[in-house]
């Protein structure tokens, strides 16, 4: 079971919800106090050790149920009067509660139970194929082992136990492409001694035996449990792996290049980031430092006691609260960029100090007002609409100037993200300067390559003599490091 819980817990990491080494442990000596017995006890037991938010709990509730499924496959659709085998299958919707789990007494007794329905025609079957084992040496040696008379007889637990032990001998839980089912389905088959079944009805057809049907009724269910039982497994393993690689591959695309149908998984992306930005940069409680004692304001203070210094004070030193100047263009090129800079930082508010954030393209304007009033997405859509055309740095600059420059101080820092494309126009490198002289640390984002600065009516070599980091950002990954930076400094 201790392995069973590893195997769960690797699940519960797919499918981004974070269980640490400590909790792992505290969650396996949870397991040794309530027991296995009780699906639903273990099942809030491991909850409380392992879900931490109602977000991980639904993931954790999905998870558990898929991986702790312990109904037992259906065979008996293989003995039905009509010898049709494409009933439905067990676990699409159809009621298997009275199923009996591997662990139960009808299964330990052999099933005998789970084979009443139908059970007259599973008899009938079975002494068709006793008949025809006469003249077929592999039907008789597939009637002497164990799969044909446990499918005669619907021992579903044991089926089904045989089933599960036979995909993790496969390796089933490392399945992650949809075109690896068919490949684990006929490794779990042979292993369950289907080979022996397909040897079986060749020998009868070759006899022309009128019990190739009903052998044929076994071997098709037996398949369609076997798929049924892979697809529910690929379901559960795939998925979190398979979201996390697409989330990987997303992380690593150009922000222009991004198909407007990912835009939301994008969106929810840079959310989880911010977050683990945050936590990590949390403000942590330090130990208060008195510095040296203001000996003179101690004295002042004792005179009014007859020189008793009751009070004692001690020198303090303000230190203004840091700012984050966020400049975004938000021209046609570059609007994607900026939109997801903008999220990234409105999404670290309890992180970040003040940000003020402005956005431009022939003129600039501060768009922080629109993150108070609006949500993140329309504050960002309305920037866009109100700010997006043509590019002009010189003019943006200087209304940058009248806007905010003399707000800028040791403790600001500067974030412009923008190509540094001014079409040939004037690009107020004085301003930059101005700004780079003023401020704790200039950083530039720029979306295209390194070997594009300079070509063209690209002004970015000449900005960058006005920067303290310039760097090129095209992807999220890339913005999450540069951000992580960003609160480092901010310590």
């Amino acid at each position: 079971m201790q392995s069973s819980l590893l195997r769960f817990i690797e699940i519960l990491r797919s499918h981004a919800l974070p269980v640490s080494p400590a909790e792992t442990l505290d969650a396996a000596a949870a397991m040794e106090v309530v027991g296995y017995s009780d699906r639903a006890t273990l099942r809030d037991t491991l909850a409380m050790t392992l879900a931490k938010s109602d977000r991980e709990e639904h993931t954790f509730l999905y998870c558990f149920d898929q991986f702790f499924d312990q109904q037992a496959a259906d065979f008996s659709s293989a003995a039905n009067e009509d010898g049709e085998s494409d009933s439905e299958p067990a676990g699409d919707g159809s009621d298997d509660s009275d199923a009996p789990s591997p662990e139960s007494p009808e299964s330990a007794a052999g099933g005998s139970g789970a084979g009443q329905a139908g059970a007259g025609s599973a008899v009938d079957d079975a002494a068709e194929l006793a008949a025809a084992a006469d003249s077929s040496p592999a039907l008789k040696e597939l009637l002497e082992g164990e799969l044909l008379p446990a499918l005669l007889e619907n021992q579903r637990g044991t089926l089904s136990t045989a089933m599960r032990r036979a995909g993790q001998e496969a390796g089933l839980s490392k399945i992650r492409l949809f075109t690896q089912k068919g490949q684990y389905t006929r490794r779990i088959l042979d292993s369950l001694g289907e080979d022996l079944i397909r040897d079986a009805v060749i020998e009868l057809e070759r006899l022309d035996s009128p019990a190739i049907d009903t052998l044929r009724r076994y071997r098709d269910v037996l398949r369609e449990q076997v798929r049924d039982f892979v697809e529910q497994q690929y379901l559960l393993n795939a998925e979190g792996h398979n979201s996390a690689f697409m989330e990987e591959i997303l992380s690593k695309t150009r922000l222009s290049n991004i198909d407007r149908r990912h835009r939301d998984r994008v969106q929810e992306q840079v959310r989880r980031m911010a977050r683990r930005l945050a936590s990590r940069h949390s403000a942590r409680r330090q130990p208060v430092k008195r510095g040296q004692l203001n000996m003179g304001k101690t004295l002042r203070g004792g005179m009014a006691h007859d020189g008793i210094l009751f009070k004692t004070h001690w020198r303090s030193r303000k230190r203004d609260k840091a700012q984050i100047l966020a400049i975004c263009d938000v021209s046609g090129s570059v609007a994607a960029y900026a939109s997801f800079l903008l999220m990234f930082l409105y999404s670290l508010q309890d992180v970040l100090p003040r940000t003020r954030s402005f956005a431009f393209s022939s003129h600039l304007g501060e768009i922080s007002d629109l993150f108070k009033e609006e949500s993140l997405e329309r504050a960002i859509e309305l920037a866009n609409w109100r700010y997006g055309g043509a590019t002009d740095y010189g003019s943006s600059f200087r209304d940058f100037a009248q806007l905010a420059l003399d707000d800028i101080n040791s403790s600001t820092s500067v974030i412009i993200l923008g190509d540094a494309r001014n079409n040939r126009g004037n690009p107020e490198l004085e301003i930059m300067q101005s700004i780079y002289q003023r401020s704790k640390q200039v950083i530039w984002l720029n979306p295209e390559s390194r070997r594009a600065w300079g070509t063209g009516d690209s002004e970015m070599l000449r900005y960058q003599t006005a920067c303290h980091y310039c760097a090129p950002c095209s992807n999220l990954q890339q913005l999450e490091r540069v951000v992580d930076q960003l609160l480092k400094s901010l310590r």
